[in-house]
């Protein structure tokens, strides 16, 4: 057994020697700039000083909002999505499943920019608007949180889609007409079977999104621009413009601290709701 073993770690060191060279190593080197001081002594004024800006503390909380409310809002039309392709027979089952993945292979850069086509002055949005009597003047859309929002929607919806299917696909096929059959409306067979049955692909899918929604860059830079800033932009800013390596340091560890954040909320959120249960 030792000597297996041994043999398993020999094949696998050299990959692990590799990984960790090629990307733990400098991921490290650049994080530890941000918690040093000009002598090169522990200090933590550079995110101290991150935090004491009024624009620096918008930002964040710009962008964590968005995360959520992306997330979120992914859930709801998630589960949605999720139940119908589920419900379909297999060929088309099959079918609207490789609907939800065919805008992955698209480039999320093409697919940004066509949101400036539909959400532009002269766009289909604004232009559905004048002809309905909504607005009688172009509503501004682009550069704005809600172009934000709606464009990393469309961007990490499928992710979430794809998780509550094969958690759907896993549960007991009985439990749903069970339930109805007990007298459970479809709002209680939602939040005490539904929910539970599939709350470990809520987490993944969740995960997914709001960890995208926080380190995507094409999007907020191309639909934000300059006016409306998140992290990822502004540190952007902060390397290319700014030279200030020091203050992207700390925006890459606030971003790998929300994201490691998310994961472990949403794991004890569901792991809480599943002890609740458990207990009554």
């Amino acid at each position: 057994m030792f000597q297996n073993r041994a043999e398993a770690l020999a094949l696998v060191l050299p990959a692990a020697l590799f990984a960790a060279a090629v990307f733990l190593v400098p991921v490290v080197i650049l994080l530890s700039d941000g918690f040093r001081d000009p002598t090169g002594g522990f200090s933590l004024a550079a995110y101290i000083e991150f935090f004491s800006s009024p624009l620096n503390q918008a930002v964040f909380l710009r962008t964590l909002k968005l995360g959520a409310m992306v997330t979120v809002v992914s859930a709801v039309i998630g589960y949605a999505a999720a139940f119908a392709i589920v419900g379909l027979t297999p060929t088309m089952k099959g079918r609207m499943t490789g609907l939800v993945v065919l805008p992955l292979m698209i480039s999320p850069v093409a697919r940004t920019y066509a949101w400036i086509v539909i959400l532009g002055r002269t766009g289909i949005v604004n232009q559905a608007f004048q002809a309905l009597g909504i607005s009688d003047a172009p509503l501004r859309i682009l550069f704005s949180e809600t172009a934000i929002f709606i464009g990393l929607l469309q961007l990490f919806l499928p992710l979430m889609v794809i998780s509550l299917i094969s958690a759907l696909e896993n549960m007991p096929k009985d439990a749903v007409p069970a339930a109805r059959v007990l007298g459970a409306n479809w709002f209680q067979v939602f939040w005490k079977v539904i929910l539970p049955l599939t709350r470990e692909g809520l987490v993944i899918g969740g995960t997914l999104v709001f960890t995208g929604s926080l380190t995507a860059y094409i999007t907020p830079a191309i639909l934000g621009g300059s006016k409306v800033l998140m992290l990822e932009t502004l540190m952007y800013q902060q390397v290319s413009v700014a030279n200030n390596f020091v203050a992207a340091s700390v925006i890459a560890f606030i971003l790998i601290v929300m994201s490691f954040a998310a994961n472990i909320l949403l794991k004890r959120v569901a792991t809480a709701r599943n002890k609740v249960r458990s207990a009554k």
